[in-house]
């Protein structure tokens, strides 16, 4: 029987090399496992987890429940001990997960904050183009918004990674995982300006060669700087919505979907791992909802 050491060791090593996880994320995954390990040393004098039952996973649930972890917390400790009975069962520990049918707690899905094509006109319009910072910024912008981009996938954009002649930007994803994203005239434009009348004159720090967007010091930017960047545009716009980097992602996907582009296309721009993540920009607004409706139902018709 192998020690919850060796479980850990093994289960990293999958989550590592077949899952290509970041370490942000199997740390987690190690964190639910030791909650599950904490709770066999409690009440089940060190149990293996192999030889956990659906009934005293439901009890370990009930457990991280009164000890006051939110419902999302629960849901994703639910999701990691999910994906570790799946690892078990693959490597023929278990004939059978006894996760599989564990419910996780109902929540309400909050819809990510956007912006209007409007209120990203109001903020772009805030830009200094006299300087060249304000040439970068506007260039960043359009490229999160064109391309749905990530502000980690932003900072970490590459010269190598543009195909601007056909239309397209290869970017590098959670995971490791890369993806090729179209890119639409307007950013397109912008970014060859960028780089060609802006970047040239940068004294680029060693490093930094490859990388698309630098700072003053000729350094990569941080996702720090890029938020300070978004939150002083908003203020000097009048913009009274909480944005990040990350608005201008959730905009880009709510635009396509309401504009009717197909949701398997949208997941595949995002690189979104399944289908149910991009399903909440289906959250059209009431009004395009109404219009709809009222345009396309045929007793609304003439």
């Amino acid at each position: 029987m192998s020690s919850w050491k060796a479980y850990y060791s093994r289960f990293k090593q999958y989550l590592q090399l077949e899952r290509s996880l970041s370490e942000n994320s199997i740390q987690a995954y190690t964190d639910d496992l030791q909650k599950l390990e904490h709770h066999s040393s409690l009440f089940l004098q060190n149990q293996s987890p192999a030889s956990y039952t659906y009934k005293q996973l439901q009890t370990f649930v009930e457990w991280i429940a009164q000890m006051g972890f939110s419902p999302a917390t629960q849901a994703r400790i639910i999701s990691g001990l999910k994906t570790f009975y799946k690892f078990l069962l693959l490597e023929n520990d278990i004939a059978q997960s006894p996760a599989e049918l564990l419910e996780t707690p109902k929540l309400r899905r909050k819809l990510p904050e956007f912006l209007s094509v409007e209120e990203i006109d109001a903020m772009v319009a805030q830009i200094d183009r006299s300087s060249p910072e304000g040439e970068r910024n506007l260039s960043m912008l359009e490229t999160l918004y064109s391309c749905g981009l990530r502000v980690t996938e932003l900072v970490q954009l590459k010269i190598s990674d543009l195909h601007l002649p056909n239309d397209y930007i290869k970017v590098t994803g959670k995971g490791n995982k890369e993806r090729l994203v179209p890119i639409g005239k307007s950013a397109k434009h912008l970014l060859q300006h960028y780089l060609g009348a802006v970047r040239v004159h940068v004294s680029v720090k060693k490093g930094s060669e490859d990388i698309v967007y630098l700072n003053n010091r000729g350094a990569k930017l941080s996702r720090v700087m890029v938020f300070y960047i978004i939150k002083s545009l908003a203020e000097k716009a009048g913009l009274r919505k909480t944005l990040s980097p990350h608005t201008f992602r959730h905009s880009f996907a709510t635009h396509l979907v309401e504009g009717g582009a197909d949701l398997r296309a949208v997941q595949e721009m995002l690189g979104h791992e399944s289908i149910t993540t991009t399903e909440i920009y289906t959250h059209l607004d009431r009004q395009f909802l109404r219009d709809n409706i009222l345009s396309y139902h045929p007793r609304n018709k003439k």
